[in-house]
Formats: structure tokens, C-alpha cells, sequence
């Protein structure tokens, strides 16, 4: 994809903006089987349902005053102390921690509450006493087509992941990072090397995401993270919102590049990035999927044929997601794909095969 193409995206009419709310996919068995096989299916002390029986919750505001969608959930004291100490041995299994040596250095000082999204997550946030640091992690309602999600960008890219997966319930670690939509209002303080390093950044991560098919990152939906490497600043972005993966039928949702949120990165890209450095970054990001390919290849063989045997969306829109991919590749390869996840496998074979036979691999 070539931004020069999509700069009228800031004025376009056309909305590419997926749906706010979808249903959640359960996970089937075969799925459930792939997940305990590579032990993110393990028992939990603690369900979704036993948070969402609070006695009331109270309206939060972020540090600038405004209100925002979460809220406070309030439970009776004796409940409290239950949930409070499932909730930290729970912690303790997702960060691989002993609970019989670490349990008692922590609490649990706030459980809030969110309406506002596909998962309806419980946003925990808990002190290691020992540090006086904080941590939160997350309890939602388990989703498959966000369970492969999370898997996807665990094996595919440079950003491992801890997240459990028990009955109706998804527990997630909290990503670190500035909000992309925060990290823009800083952008006056941003040096020259800063944009021009940012703008490669935006362009590997736009590959990664459509070449795996990961929706609806708009700037709020990912993280940008500066990090000082043999004494300059490079900057990754990474998503945290996985809802989208692979369950809208616009080729469009699966480019960052197209959303008006973003167009100041897409911008930044095009006043800072010559297309030789455009096109030179795009294969630097996939030569590094093609390689965590090979990697982890049996896994990933595994979750793919997993996918494809799923139903995680509607067949209108497979439908028109194969029918565009194949207009936009020139190509008929995606007609034959039954399912989502058929034309997730055939998507990563168009964009990352050719790099995957320069280095000796194969994605069959």
C-alpha cells in the first residue's frame, strides 16, 4: 500500500469505522484444546461473573477532570476480601510468579468497571507492597476472535504477551505505552530524527497489521513506546485492543493508514519519508514477520488451521473482505477462502511468502 494513495483520507467521505459492539465468539473445542496444549488455558481462581455482582459503582474522571467510561465497582466488604484474594493469586499465575512466596507482598487497591466495548473489562489495579510500584491487569469476557488476536501479535511480532484464558473469561496483562492519540499532542516537542524515526515506526506497524489482518487501530486502539537504543531514541507501536481481528469484511479497517485518527502519523510519514525509505521499512518489517514465522512455525501452523475451522465473523462480510483483497493483490487466490480464517492464512502467504523462501522457509 502506498501512502501517497490515502492522504485524502483526512477529507474522505467514506467511513471506515467498524462496528462499536460485536458479538463475542465463544471458544470452541478445538480452540480450548490449542490453548491449554500451550498452557493459556490453565484454572484460575477467579471467573468473570464473580466480579459483576458489585452492590453499585461510581463514576470516574481522569486526571484532567473529565468524566470517562469507567467506573469504580463497590463490593460488600466480606465479598471484597474473597474477590481481592483470588484476584491476586490470579496476578501472580499470569506474571508466572510462586503464590506461596509472593502472594502475601500484594493488594489490590481499585477494581473499575467498563461498559464501553466488546470485552465490558474489569480494570484491576494492584500494589506490590515490597516496591510501592503499581500494575493493573484486566478481567473481560473471553472473546475467540480476540483470543486469536492476542495470539497472533504474541507470535508474529516483537511484542510478547501474557493473557490466560478460562471458561468465560479472559485474563490480560496491561500493555505499557503512551495512547497514540496522547502521544500526538506531544508532538511539538519532537525533533526532527524523533518524526522521521516515529513515521518508520507508524509504517511497520500499518504492515504488521494488515498483513495479520488486526482491525480498528485508531490512534486510542495502540501505544507508542520510545526506547533508547545504543544512545538514540527508536519508537515502536504496538496494539492493545484486539476486538477487530479478523471479523470486518473492508480491506480498509486493517490498515491504520486509512483511519482520520491517524492522520497525523500518516502525515508525519509522508513529510519525513522519501518512498525509497517508505518501501525500504516495509521490508524491514516483513522480513521480521517472516522470520518470527519460521520461529514458531509448527505454533503458528497449529493456531492458523485452528482459525480456519472457526466461526468468528458473518459470511457477508467474508464475502466482501476476499472479493476486495483480491482486487487490491490483482489476484484470485482469496476466492476459494470459506472462512475468516482461511483468508487470514492466504493473507499471510500473500504478503509474506516471497520473504519467507529468501530465507528458507515456507508457509504452506
Amino acid at each position: 500500500m502506498q501512502f501517497h494513495e490515502i492522504i485524502n483520507a483526512k477529507y474522505s467521505q467514506d467511513s471506515y469505522s467498524p462496528m462499536m459492539q460485536k458479538d463475542a465468539f465463544p471458544v470452541n473445542d478445538s480452540f480450548q484444546a490449542y490453548l491449554r496444549h500451550y498452557e493459556r488455558d490453565v484454572e484460575i481462581p477467579i471467573l468473570y461473573t464473580d466480579l459483576a455482582n458489585y452492590s453499585y459503582a461510581d463514576s470516574l474522571k481522569d486526571k484532567k477532570g473529565k468524566w470517562t467510561h469507567w467506573e469504580n465497582a463497590v463490593y460488600e466488604p466480606e465479598q471484597n476480601e474473597t474477590l481481592k484474594k483470588a484476584l491476586i493469586e490470579t496476578y501472580i499465575i499470569l506474571k508466572n510468579r510462586s503464590i506461596r512466596a509472593l502472594g502475601k507482598n500484594f493488594d489490590i487497591k481499585q477494581i473499575d468497571f467498563c461498559e464501553y466495548g466488546n470485552s465490558i473489562p474489569f480494570r484491576i489495579k494492584i500494589i506490590d507492597k515490597d516496591k510501592d510500584q503499581y500494575d493493573f491487569f484486566y478481567v473481560k469476557l473471553a472473546d475467540a476472535s480476540r483470543i486469536y488476536g492476542l495470539e497472533l501479535e504474541h507470535l508474529l511480532t516483537h511484542n510478547p504477551i501474557n493473557f490466560l484464558s478460562h471458561q468465560n473469561t479472559l485474563i490480560e496483562e496491561h500493555i505499557v505505552g503512551i495512547p497514540g492519540d496522547l502521544f500526538l499532542q506531544q508532538e511539538m516537542q519532537l525533533t526532527s530524527k524523533d518524526k522521521i524515526a516515529v513515521a518508520k515506526a507508524f509504517v511497520q506497524f500499518n504492515e504488521s497489521c494488515f498483513a495479520r489482518l488486526l482491525g480498528d487501530m485508531r490512534s486510542y486502539n495502540f501505544v507508542v513506546n520510545p526506547i533508547a537504543i545504543n544512545g538514540h531514541i527508536e519508537y515502536r507501536m504496538r496494539a492493545i485492543d484486539f476486538d477487530q481481528q479478523c471479523y470486518e469484511g473492508r480491506k480498509n479497517y486493517y490498515l491504520p493508514q486509512f483511519y482520520k485518527e491517524n492522520i497525523d502519523f500518516v502525515e508525519m510519514v509522508l513529510q519525513n519519508l522519501t518512498a525509497a525509505e517508505i518501501e525500504e521499512t516495509q521490508q524491514i518489517e516483513f522480513n521480521s514477520m517472516a522470520a518470527r514465522i519460521i520461529m514458531y512455525r509448527q505454533q503458528l501452523m497449529q493456531l492458523v488451521n485452528t482459525i480456519i475451522k472457526d466461526d468468528i465473523s458473518e459470511n457477508y462480510k467474508i464475502n466482501t473482505l476476499r472479493n476486495e483483497l483480491n482486487e487490491h493483490f490483482e489476484t484470485t487466490r482469496f476466492s476459494k477462502c470459506k472462512t475468516m480464517g482461511s483468508i487470514v492464512k492466504q493473507q499471510l502467504k500473500q504478503v509474506l511468502q516471497k520473504h519467507l523462501l529468501v530465507m528458507g522457509g515456507k508457509l504452506a
